[in-house]
């Protein structure tokens, strides 16, 4: 052999050491694209139905029908969906899984109820700062007489305190105007003069509001014509009563016309 030509051999240790590299390649492969995929897909591989928005009792049949393990559900008290519908689920949908995999799944227990607070004998202010702590709110006010309760308090709530009721509802009550001795008849000022008007109003706690002129050639000037409030209607002491008046004519301007 020509003493320019060099062979090299590689030694016995490097030859084992590239035949167990060799081997535990191949078996990586193997394992990877042959032993693996046969033992996930042994059992078989389902894709997880979207059961979000349906009811609890309507998908039991549809996870035993794919051999799929519907785990026992927790409550959510939850205010978008019915109750008994389910809210969440894990895994999600469209995840592949295995056979005979537990599902878990949230479903909801209905709006979130809150207790109507007792309201009776507060003001009107506390009333509603009451009911807004609990997530309601004050609704239609009505008004009426009360010998027990001072004015501007709460007389009756239409939703009976400890009733439990969904957030967000409305609770209507009645008001105190206090007690019928408090109020007075508007009289009827209709066809009076002014000043006897206004002496009439005095003497039973009221007093004269805005007063129009209106003309009228029929009447004499500083006869009322209309009031407001009406004659008869309930008023508090103190309540200022308008009054439209006949407006007195001037002679002279009259004359300077014709």
């Amino acid at each position: 052999m020509p003493a320019s030509i060099k062979r090299t051999f590689l030694s016995k240790p490097a030859k084992r050491i590239y035949l167990v590299l060799g081997g535990v390649l191949l078996l990586f492969f193997i394992v990877n694209n042959a032993v693996l995929p046969w033992y996930v897909n042994s059992g078989g591989i389902i894709t997880v139905p979207n059961v979000v928005g349906k009811k609890y009792e309507n998908i039991k049949a549809l996870f035993d029908s794919l051999n799929l393990k519907l785990q026992l559900p927790d409550t959510v008290m939850d205010n978008q969906y019915p109750m008994g519908v389910v809210i969440r689920q894990n895994p999600n949908a469209e995840a592949r899984v295995k056979r005979g995999r537990r599902i878990y799944v949230s479903i909801s227990g209905g709006d979130i109820l809150v207790t109507v607070p007792n309201i009776r004998g507060r003001t009107l202010r506390d009333a509603k700062f009451a009911l807004e702590r609990v997530n309601l709110k004050l609704g239609a006010i009505e008004y009426d007489f009360s010998d027990q309760y001072p004015q501007n308090t709460v007389i009756e709530q239409r939703v009976l305190q400890g009733r439990k009721i969904k957030r967000d509802l409305y609770v209507s009550v009645v008001v105190s105007q206090g007690t019928s001795s408090d109020k007075v008849s508007v009289p009827d000022l209709n066809q009076k003069n002014l000043a006897e008007a206004e002496k009439l109003l005095l003497s039973l706690g009221l007093k004269v509001g805005n007063i129009t002129y209106v003309p009228s050639p029929e009447l004499l000037p500083n006869t009322v014509v209309q009031q407001f409030p009406l004659s008869g209607d309930m008023v508090v002491l103190g309540q200022a009563v308008d009054l439209f008046v006949v407006q007195a004519i001037d002679k002279k301007k009259e004359l300077f016309e014709n």
